[in-house]
Order: structure tokens, then sequence, then C-alpha cells
């Protein structure tokens, strides 16, 4: 379940960074580290190598690495416990050792980010400590559409995306091949926000605060999902909204999620929804990561407004008629 608003300002917001090998994650996470945005972000390397990056180190043992950048910033290297590190992290800024006001989380280019992302919410420590803020995932436009056709977890990674960054548009010579990729794109995960970025120059505000994890945040659905005559790639990651109006009977509603969740809880890699359920003066939000799911009502529905659930589900090889028919028996 997530953290409400009001305690939200007291949890240090996380930001999950992925991306398949070579698409720039590193680059754009050497800028944010050396870039003077005011910001003193604490990077964590989960699983990975060295950033190239010269500076002084300040603390170092047989599991990780601290390093503190010229702006304030810290980096460490993690080979070990993730949960642990965050751990310890939040402990040594509580007792003024390090200071920092967020963190971000680099996974290797070969990482499917759900395990790192299902981490900031089944640990009840970490959870009471850190806000998981969004994932954004980096797209190289020039090599996308093979990997995205070879590996599994390229298509996982743009699955999980509540923002997807294109790096190297400038080397596709043509412009239609871009526009295919964002459509491609557009059709596995049509919640994310696609924004083109030239050598990991992205706006930190396109990175940072996106609330994209925040079960209160706006359900946003790229009004372009589904239209367009192109290229169809027989992807295993795919997506699907479902739209109702007639209002939903909670108890079924709660019955039939649960065991799709149960059944196909492994292949569905983000879900969330805004749900119309019958009696209630309030929108229900609801949103999910493989299995672990979590509610929370949302702001109250206003006198003559239109009440609808939409949900949409990201997930690979899912049974859409079944989620289909389900959910349309759960009507009131």
């Amino acid at each position: 379940m997530a953290a409400t608003q009001q305690s939200e300002k007291d949890l240090i917001p996380v930001t999950i960074l992925t991306g398949f090998l070579g698409a720039g994650k590193t680059t754009l996470l050497n800028r944010i580290l050396t870039e003077r945005h005011g910001e003193k972000i604490a990077v964590i390397e989960n699983e990975f190598g060295e950033t190239g990056i010269d500076n002084e180190i300040l603390v170092e043992d047989r599991q990780e690495q601290i390093v503190e950048m010229n702006n304030g910033c810290v980096c460490c290297t993690v080979r070990g416990d993730l949960v642990r590190i965050l751990g310890e992290l939040a402990e040594k800024r509580k007792r003024g050792e390090l200071r920092f006001d967020r963190v971000i989380i680099e996974t290797t280019g070969l990482a499917n980010p759900g395990p790192v992302a299902q981490t900031f919410f089944m640990d009840e420590a970490i959870h009471g400590q850190y806000l998981l803020d969004a994932v954004v995932t980096v797209v190289d436009a020039k090599h996308a559409q093979k990997t995205l056709d070879d590996h599994d977890e390229a298509r996982r990674q743009v699955g999980f995306a509540d923002r997807i960054l294109l790096t190297k548009t400038d080397l596709v010579d043509d412009e239609a091949k871009v526009d295919d990729l964002v459509r491609r794109l557009r059709q596995m995960n049509p919640r994310a926000h696609q924004r083109k970025v030239h050598m990991g120059e992205a706006d930190i505000r396109e990175i940072l605060d996106i609330r994209g994890f925040n079960l209160n945040a706006v359900l946003e659905l790229d009004p372009g999902f589904l239209t367009g005559d192109y290229h169809e790639h027989d992807d295993d990651v795919k997506s699907f909204v479902w739209r109702d109006a007639r209002a939903l009977h909670m108890e079924k509603i709660e019955t039939f999620l649960s065991l799709m969740v149960q059944n196909y809880g492994e292949d569905l890699l983000r879900y969330k929804g805004v749900l119309n359920v019958q009696g209630e003066p309030r929108r229900m939000i609801f949103q999910g990561v493989h299995m672990l799911m979590g509610g929370t009502p949302g702001k109250p529905w206003q006198p003559g407004e239109t009440r609808e659930s939409v949900m949409v589900f990201i997930g690979r090889k899912l049974p859409r008629r079944l989620f289909e028919e389900g959910l349309a028996y759960c009507a009131a």
C-alpha cells in the first residue's frame, strides 16, 4: 500500500533508472551527478561496476563504496543486498553523516526492474523510510527495434516504465523509423510518457518527482494509444485498457482482481486503475506490481461528472478476453 499524502513529505523519494545495455543510462547519471542542480542525490548502482568518475572515496568496505561528488551528490556501488544499503543510507542520513534529498537506483542493462520496485512494498522498514517515485527507462532509438525483438529484459523494462527517454534519435537516418518505434513503445506501455533526449541532456524535471507510483496520481493514458497504421510487432509484453461506465461491485472486483493476480501475477508487470464503485462518493484508485496490489480512496466524484472505471494492464501474454469478461461481470 502506498504511503499517504500526509506522510509523503517525510519520506525519501526514489527513482529507478533502467534501460538496456548501451542505451545511455550512465551518460545520463554522470550528468545528474556533476550538474549543479541544487539537489543532493544518492545514486545507487545496483550490482554494477564503476561509473568512471574520479572522486574522493569517503567510505569503503568489502561490500560497497560510497563516493561524494563535488556538488554534494553521493554515489554508491552495491554488490550486496539492496535492502541493507538503503537501510544504511537512511541511518547515515538520520545521524547527519550523509546529506541527500533523494535516491536514484541504476539497474544493470540486463536487469528486470520488477524485483527492485517490489523492494519498496515488501520490506516494512524500507517502506517506512522511502517513497518509490517512478521507473524511468532509457531506450536507444538506433538499436531498440532489434533489442526489443531479441531480449525479454528490454521488453520488461519498457513495460515497467512510468517515463521513457529516447536517446540517439539523431543517429537514426529516417524519422519514420523513430515514429514507428514510438508507436511500438506506446502499444507496449500506453501510460508511460515518452521524451526524446540528446546525450543524456534530459531536463531533471523530466526524471524526478513524477509520482508514477503514487496511487493518487492521475491515471494518464496517451490519447494516441492504439491509433495509426504501422508494422505490428509480436511483442510478448503488451497492454490493454478497459473502460466501463457501469458502477462496480466492490466485493466482486476485489475477488476477481485477487484471483487474476494469483494466477497471472508473475506476468503482470504493471496495472493501475480508477474504479467507479457502487455507493462510493470517491474514486477508488488501485495499482500493482506483479503479485503486490494496493488501493486507496481518491478524490470525490463531482456532481454531474461522468463516473467511469478506467484500468490499464501491462504484462506478458495476458489473456485479455478473460480479464475483460471478468471485469464486466463485476458490474453491480
